[in-house]
């Protein structure tokens, strides 16, 4: 990771102790002695979706009626970062609700601020995709969140791979899903 020291994971899943947040609490055990970790996990976290105004965004940034959620914090602690995780749940084949909504807000965070944009983009990520079923719906909305020239790097944990059932949160309970996690975070 070079000189980087923050490392920064968002668990998108809306669960709290389902297997989103036990795939954080790995990931923040393995840097926790090589850098700062930091954490934003979804299910306690309160951020509006886009709508329900006037589309004062679209006049100034400033004037959303939402600016006083985390959604700002996210994105700059993203940008800030040297190495971000996106955990990201499959509810019907596309990623969930939350990560769609983290994505419509940001517009308003990096509108007017091509700088802030520049560093978000740039910004290592990797994506953990909990999921038994597609692949390209996700591949192609993570793009949105990495150089035009760069794929990102996405390693997909199937609970029935793993003989195990997302809904029962056991996922890293399975010690091939822990290796799996594991050599995926080692390529840093």
């Amino acid at each position: 990771m070079g000189e980087e020291k923050t490392v920064c994971v968002l668990s998108f899943s809306g669960r709290k102790g389902g297997n989103c947040a036990a795939i954080g609490e790995e990931i923040r055990k393995y840097w926790s002695e090589r850098a700062e970790v930091r954490v934003f996990d979804f299910s306690g976290l309160s951020i509006a979706p886009c709508g329900c105004c006037e589309y004062q965004c679209f006049h100034a940034r400033e004037a959303c009626p939402h600016s006083n959620d985390p959604e700002r914090e996210l994105c700059e602690a993203v940008a800030e970062s040297g190495l971000t995780y996106f955990i990201v749940p499959n509810y019907c084949d596309y990623p969930c609700a939350n990560f769609f909504m983290f994505n419509e807000r940001s517009q308003c965070c990096f509108q007017g601020r091509p700088d802030l944009l520049e560093k978000y983009l740039a910004a290592p990520k990797k994506f953990i995709v909990v999921s038994n079923t597609n692949r390209d719906n996700f591949t192609a909305a993570f793009r949105y969140h990495m150089p035009e020239s760069e794929e990102p790097e996405i390693l997909f944990l199937s609970a029935k791979a793993f003989q195990k059932r997302s809904i029962d949160g056991g996922l890293m309970e399975s010690a091939q899903a822990r290796e799996a996690l594991l050599s995926f975070l080692e390529t840093d």
